[in-house]
């Protein structure tokens, strides 16, 4: 996979650059090129980068070893924010799930044609996350968190490949002229801040970040078979091996490519841009294209007169025939196009052939008025990944809801980060362009693809995305990124040698620091309540850090603060409906019945859609007796949630308050029937035929509902009172028994267990339980009356 490049050793140093003569592997002699012209010769400026010159096996094991170390911190975290939905929610991860259902539901576990789905395919990260859970025995979030950690350090180790490509992997001993398999410096140099880099904290802390990183590696060894199908052409010449304008190419590794391709793509959809990467290598680098000279704006060199002879005899213009290398390039890009195409055309039918649909919340920014607008917008967005890049201190794990201010009018000062990107880049551009092309100009190139092509499907400029801001987005382009910073530091080596050392301390600083960010960020992300915490910092203003800091307080019973949270939320986004039925939902459980109707109905006017706010919306108006409109606002909410058992039980308890039964036990069958294990709709139903004295239909749902629930005391102990009130001693006291044994300090159950040895006429042991029933509960109603009543008898029948 690795090629040496031809270096020619001069008085005054070494010059890189390419062979474009001699013979082919076949003994023929290779079609004349076009004469480049001749670089200017200077220093090799592998020679001054000031880190000691490593064998690749040797920097290999240490930048895996630093890379693994940056993160082993978050090795037994919890599995927070994303991982929630992703994992802890997910189906699809269950034994009991048929396996093909990963193949038909996207990431989160959803069925790709819903409405709500937001249409990202990623069956093979779903695949090793099931595999995690088999492993692991359930949700232990260590089998999930160290493949994470192991996958990143593989990345790193694939990196430094490319790299030693990208850079040259050969290098050749000045002064006895061996040539040793060594890693560039410039390739360890790259890899190690690769490895270091705090972007990649949320791809490797987060579980739900090993899309990325499945996707790296597969798109890394996609592109290195694409290297090594272009080497299949190599030509030799006095011991020096080029890769360079091949006229032939392998279809195996063309083939193994394009199957990692697909593969990377369903892992996540940003793997399909290692065409555009392997293009972009294949032009600039393997064929070594100018692209001012092919538009036509820079002169063509001279070219070497040759020409032929036809079949009859008569001279053939070589001008008037296209290169075999030409056409093999061809045919290679008729390999990347069609692969594709494929690919898209798979994902398109696969989605139900629609695009995601997002709210203006996920990303305000797209929804700016006018194109310019929005232009300006998501350009500003691009100057922020690229701020990312370079001060990963300023991370946060959601950037949505107000985070990132919309701009709005062209006077908005934020608008000078723009001009500055694309000043920077166009410089950057412009160095990559101007003539003569050199090797560190193809790399600089090389590195600008890196950084730009795998962003193009977060840009939105070809869809719409849902997000603001993504750190694990910019994983792929970090590759590129640590390219600049080290083609910088060997510029500066090479430009002012005597500073070398100072070099030299300035970059084990940066990697220091980027280290010690690692392990910091990488804590943060051990669980929720310090993740969400550090949020506010970097974006005080964004509603759903907010929402998230009072969704984990109100899980952990601090109301108080969370009503805080949650009113902080909605002054900062008035149209956030989530917060208000949150917040609805606390007040309605503090008896603050009018503030949460308020709420909740200016939630359901936000979003029409909104099932869960609908039906507490009802539960609401339900205590506030107003049936009539909470009968409307659950039977609303099951329109948009057809599949909603907590409605339908919220609905029977309603038809339970005005007395209509049978409709009641109707809704509780619905709940039941679609989710079998809802304890509290089977309760209900036996309780309303218990109380109607319809024992024989208690007893028979209670049966059919133990069929699901075989450990739900509550369900042997109306059965206990149904046999009981039926003068079935014998079979109310198992029941009893059986729901005491499972559930031993209810002192209902156990008093409920007197009354019957009570009317059984068992007084030792009604005295026995009654007592019992005390001491687990003291003001367990009507226990005290009882016992009194029971001494009475057993007083009388003494006497």
């Amino acid at each position: 996979m690795f090629y040496k490049k031809s270096q020619h050793r001069h008085k005054n140093g070494y010059r890189n650059g390419y062979h474009m003569n001699g013979t082919a592997a076949n003994g023929a002699p290779l079609e004349p090129e076009y004469s480049e012209p001749e670089a200017p010769l200077r220093p090799n400026p592998e020679k001054f980068l000031p880190i000691p010159r490593l064998k690749f096996g040797t920097a290999a094991a240490i930048v895996f070893l630093i890379s693994v170390v940056c993160f082993a911190v978050s090795y037994d975290g919890d599995l927070v924010f994303d991982d929630s939905e992703a994992i802890i929610g997910n189906k699809d991860l269950l034994p009991e799930t048929p396996i093909s259902n990963i193949f038909f539901n996207d990431f989160w576990g959803k069925k790709l044609d819903s409405k709500t789905s937001h249409k990202s395919y990623r069956p093979l990260t779903v695949l090793t996350f099931r595999l995690s859970y088999y492993v692991g025995g359930g949700l232990e979030p260590i089998y999930f968190h160290i493949p994470n950690i192991i996958l990143h350090g593989i990345v790193s180790v694939l990196i430094l490949r490319t790299f030693s490509i990208l850079f040259g992997s050969y290098t050749v001993d000045v002064d006895s002229g061996e040539t040793q398999f060594m890693a560039a410096r410039s390739s360890v140099l790259c890899a190690l801040l690769f490895a270091v880099h705090p972007i990649h904290t949320e791809s490797v802390s987060g579980v739900v970040g090993r899309a990325d990183l499945l996707c790296a590696v597969l798109f890394i060894s996609s592109f290195l078979l694409y290297v090594k199908a272009c080497a299949s052409d190599l030509h030799k010449k006095d011991d020096r091996l080029t890769i360079f304008r091949p006229t032939s190419f392998s279809m195996q590794y063309m083939l193994a490519s394009m199957l990692l391709c697909g593969l990377s793509v369903f892992c996540k959809e940003q793997g399909l841009t290692v065409i555009g990467i392997c293009s972009a290598y294949d032009i600039i680098v393997v064929c070594g294209v100018d692209i001012l000279e092919l538009v036509g704006l820079r002169r063509r060199p001279r070219r070497h007169a040759v020409s032929n002879t036809n079949g009859n005899g008569n001279a053939k213009s070589e001008e008037s025939s296209i290169p075999p290398w030409v056409l093999s390039a061809i045919k290679r890009h008729i390999f990347l196009i069609v692969t594709g195409m494929m690919v898209l055309l798979f994902r398109w039918r696969i989605m139900g052939s629609t695009p995601p649909t997002f709210q203006v919340f996920d990303n305000p920014h797209s929804f700016a008025n006018g194109t310019v607008i929005r232009g300006l917008n998501y350009n500003y967005l691009y100057s922020i990944n690229a701020w990312l890049l370079l001060n990963p201190w300023w991370l946060c794990f959601d950037w949505s809801m107000g985070c990132i201010p919309v701009i709005e009018n062209f006077y908005d000062g934020r608008i000078l980060a723009v001009v500055t990107v694309w000043t920077i880049l166009g410089t950057l551009l412009w160095t990559c362009l101007k003539g003569p092309i050199t090797q560190d100009q193809r790399t600089l190139t090389m590195a600008l693809a890196l950084i730009i092509v795998p962003f193009l499907p977060a840009s939105n400029l070809f869809f719409r995305v849902g997000f603001v801001i993504a750190e694990r987005i910019l994983y792929l382009s970090s590759i590129g990124f640590c390219m600049l910073v080290v083609l910088g530091v060997r510029h500066i080596c090479v430009t002012f040698p005597k500073y070398s050392k100072y070099m030299l301390l300035g970059t084990l600083l940066l990697l220091s620091v980027y280290t010690v960010r690692c392990i910091q960020r990488s804590s943060q992300w051990r669980n929720e309540m310090e993740l969400f915490s550090s949020g506010p910092q970097v974006c005080p203003g964004n509603a759903k850090v907010h929402y998230n800091i009072g969704k984990l307080h109100a899980d952990n019973g601090n109301t108080e603060y969370a009503i805080t949270k949650y009113r902080q939320a909605i002054t900062l986004n008035p149209e956030y409906d989530q917060a208000m039925n949150n917040l609805g939902n606390i007040l309605k459980d503090k008896d603050e019945l009018f503030e949460a109707e308020q709420l909740l109905e200016r939630a359901v006017s936000i979003r029409k859609e909104f099932a869960a706010a609908w039906m507490n919306l009802g539960i609401v108006k339900a205590s506030l007796k107003k049936h009539e409109e909470a009968e409307k606002c659950y039977v609303t909410a099951i329109t948009h949630r057809r599949k909603y058992p907590d409605c339908y039980y919220n609905l029977g308890n309603l038809y339970l308050e005005v007395k209509q039964y049978d409709r009641a036990v109707e809704a509780w069958t619905n709940a039941t029937n679609l989710k079998p294990t809802h304890s509290q709709a089977w309760i209900n139903m036996a309780v309303v035929y218990d109380n109607i004295e319809r024992f024989e239909e208690s007893i028979a749902v209670t049966m059919k509902a133990l069929r699901h629930l075989p450990e739900e005391p509550q369900l042997y102990f109306n059965l206990g009172n149904v046999y009981g009130k039926k003068a079935k001693f014998e079979e109310s006291e198992k029941y009893f028994q059986r729901a005491i044994k499972l559930s031993p300090n209810n002192a209902k159950f156990v008093a409920n267990m007197a009354v019957l040895y009570h009317r059984w006429e068992k007084y030792d042991k009604a005295e026995a339980a009654y007592l019992k029933a005390l001491s687990i509960n003291p003001a367990e109603p009507n226990v005290q009356q009882n016992l009194a009543m029971l001494h009475r008898k057993m007083n009388k029948k003494t006497s």
